[in-house]
């Protein structure tokens, strides 16, 4: 379709819903719901690297008329007014991209102008960004060229000279203040005195960028202070819904706080990165539904009726935790599932492998199906934040647990510390890795904004108890081939909520805790890894040898799931495109891990190095990929194990493990065992599954040379105890 096809087809398009973004903190408020600023005063916007005007090129108004920068002359070419909806106009034209583009690199020119079109919406940030509301990026000056008509663009936000720029126009952004901090663009707060009206179109118009925003860049987050709401809170890909009270039961959601698999046909095995948390919800019809497959945690939730974990066609695996279901969960189709300290009135479905740990109310121990532990030994709830009764922010930090049965919360006082929001440096997009490792060498925790963040350096976490809380899914891609994030070997770090995406530059490590030779004994401060998502491929070329290494020793992982992709954006995914060999490598003595999930990497998808470990649910599937035998051997072994325990090991214990094998693109493929550990006693495997899926592939054993062999026509195969 030509551009000037697509151009029409757009703006002769209908308005449907609304979109609306708070920007907390800032003088000027955004949306297209009727709850609007009043327009500003027209002013020229100056780029404060090159003291250069945003200027209209050659003063032509027609549709597709270009932009430049030009040395500024108070002219009407370069005389801008922000209206109340968002626009930035010049002469009456809209400031728009081209083609309604929202990729690294599109053009901006102007166009006619129209309420409907998220295109033309631009927010202008507390940091000086000016931020596309539908490309979720900022508007840039091409190749940092400062000459007079130099091109613009969008790119994401780096905090770079090129992208901050100073418009009165706009108003001046208010400093956050710690009772009103600036959350960045991309976070909404709803209060209980909003119309449920307005509260309703502000998160319709999220959700409709987000349904199939599957490999996109924008990120949400959702929140809500203590109170009731009459809403339903649908959940899409990168949005982050929660409540803003100490209990969950603090705000109550009259409706609904779900993921469906409408846009996938009720398919949810790619429902991902997705999260609710700490609120109660009171459904309509007696039931909410929380259709996902990875990546898509359920935190802190208390639900007054029953909940269903799919939408009617396949799921894949998903993570409940701290959480109270008053009535049934339901699981479905779901393949595995990993529900810990939780409390349910009961559990109805079964399909290879459910697993219970330290939850009331769950079924008895029987497997095949059942996998149920009495108590987690020990446990560390996610970090949330969250608002007092004097309106302050603060992030409470959940206490280490021993021997944890049922939540935190319910009928019991909450044990942890809570931080105020001023010892917070709170990262918004534009922000580089150099301001907050200045923040963290300071002395002070990071609270990261929805958004993507390129780091051109290492995020060193050296001070014992540091919390790093991403929001909506904060994600961080490493370029250059370097370490996204690394801790020091010191007491209770807490990382939660953030998605480390490869850069195009093979990095060695994605994250790594504690250096390597670390030895300090953490047991009674660990650190605690939650909600902590690795992705190698998918929505760029990415690469990374190793994604998570932990060398500290009493780690606690608490929900990862380490990903090389299967699938994603064009040309982003294959065998010798987004090349990994290895999702988890674990060297420290007594880690623990809650909700592994590690899948497609091309070697040894987990190595376990270190004594003591303990593994509470493992989901594997095998790289779909391998183009032959040969490229997938390792040594004279056909394959490589999903989950290897070093032949030095003398004691590691596991509970409730499944691989998968789907090798779509040569299904002669074999894997010779999908668990490989030392024959020792004190090395234990409970209640595993091996299956084949698909019709494609073999997998002769399933823990060493023990297990019956699954086939195309055999697919399923069971073992409750190894040795």
């Amino acid at each position: 379709m030509s551009p000037a096809r697509t151009r029409l087809r757009r703006r002769s398009r209908p308005p449907t819903v609304a979109f609306a973004v708070v920007l907390l903190g800032a003088a000027t408020l955004v949306a297209v719901d009727g709850t609007v600023a009043d327009a500003a005063t027209p002013g020229p916007i100056v780029n404060q690297g090159n003291g250069k005007c945003l200027d209209l090129k050659d003063g032509s108004t027609a549709d597709g008329a270009g932009v430049q920068m030009w040395s500024c002359s108070s002219g009407p070419n370069q005389t801008w007014t922000r209206d109340a909806n968002g626009s930035l106009t010049v002469k009456g034209k809209c400031l728009d991209l081209v083609n309604n583009g929202t990729a690294n690199g599109t053009s901006v020119h102007l166009w006619s102008c129209y309420d409907s079109v998220a295109t033309q919406k631009w927010q202008y940030t507390a940091g000086h960004d000016l931020v596309n509301l539908a490309a979720g990026k900022c508007l840039d000056i091409k190749d940092n060229n400062n000459s007079d008509g130099a091109a613009l663009q969008v790119w994401d936000c780096a905090g770079t000279p090129n992208q901050k720029w100073e418009y009165a126009g706009a108003g001046t952004p208010d400093p956050p203040t710690g009772d009103n901090p600036d959350l960045g663009p991309n976070t909404v707060v709803f209060d209980p005195s909003m119309s449920s009206a307005s509260i309703q179109s502000k998160l319709d118009a999220i959700f409709s960028q987000q349904q199939t925003n599957q490999f996109g860049g924008r990120r949400y987050a959702v929140l809500f202070k203590p109170g009731t709401y009459d809403a339903d809170v649908n959940v899409g890909f990168y949005t982050q819904a929660a409540g803003l009270g100490l209990s969950p039961d603090d705000v109550n959601i009259r409706g609904a706080v779900h993921a469906e698999a409408d846009w996938f046909q009720g398919n949810a095995t790619q429902n991902f990165w997705r999260d609710a948390e700490n609120m109660s919800v009171t459904p309509k019809n007696g039931y909410d539904r929380w259709a996902v497959s990875q990546a898509a945690p359920y935190r802190r939730m208390h639900v007054r009726g029953d909940l269903k974990l799919d939408d009617g066609g396949w799921s894949s695996g998903g993570f409940i935790s701290d959480s109270r279901i008053d009535g049934q969960i339901q699981s479905g189709s779901q393949q595995q599932f990993l529900t810990k300290n939780s409390k349910m009135g009961s559990w109805s479905g079964s399909n290879w492998n459910m697993v219970f740990v330290g939850d009331q109310g769950a079924p008895a121990q029987s497997f095949p199906t059942y996998t149920t532990v009495g108590a987690a030994p020990v446990n560390a709830e996610k970090p949330f934040l969250h608002v007092d009764g004097a309106d302050a922010w603060k992030v409470f930090v959940p206490g280490l647990q021993t021997d944890a049965a049922a939540t935190t919360w319910s009928g019991k006082t909450q044990t942890g510390s809570d931080l105020p929001i001023d010892r917070f440096y709170i990262a918004r997009p534009g922000a580089g890795a150099a301001d907050m490792n200045a923040a963290l060498a300071a002395g002070k925790n990071l609270l990261i904004t929805p958004g993507v963040y390129h780091l051109d350096q290492t995020l060193k976490v050296t001070r014992p108890d540091t919390v790093v809380l991403g929001m909506g899914l904060a994600t961080l891609v490493p370029d250059n081939g370097i370490t996204a994030v690394s801790t020091a070997d010191v007491d209770g770090v807490k990382v939660a909520g953030v998605l480390i995406d490869a850069g195009t530059t093979n990095s060695a490590t994605l994250m790594e805790v504690g250096p390597t030779g670390s030895s300090a004994d953490h047991s009674a401060d660990p650190t605690v890894l939650s909600d902590v998502f690795l992705r190698i491929g998918g929505a760029t070329v990415g690469r990374a040898s190793k994604s998570l290494v932990v060398n500290s020793d009493d780690t606690i992982i608490d929900h990862t799931w380490a990903w090389r992709a299967d699938h994603g954006n064009g040309g982003t995914v294959g065998w010798n495109t987004n090349t990994a060999d290895t999702g988890l490598v674990v060297n420290g003595r007594d880690v623990t891990s809650y909700g592994l999930f590690v899948e497609h990497y091309q070697k040894t998808q987990v190595i376990w190095n270190g004594e003591g470990g303990r593994t509470y649910f493992f989901q594997n599937e095998l790289p779909y990929d391998p183009p032959n035998q040969s490229a997938w051997t390792n040594g004279s072994t056909q394959g490589y194990p999903a989950y290897k325990v070093a032949s030095g090991v003398s004691r590691h214990e596991a509970w409730g493990l499944g691989s998968y094998a789907y090798f779509n693109v040569n299904p002669s493929v074999v894997e010779d065992h999908s668990f490989e550990v030392p024959q020792t006693s004190g090395v234990r495997f409970h209640d595993m599954v091996t299956t084949v899926l698909g019709g494609s592939g073999t997998i002769n054993h399933i823990i060493n040379n023990t297990g019956n062999r699954v086939t195309p026509s055999n697919n399923v195969a069971y073992l409750t105890d190894y040795p």
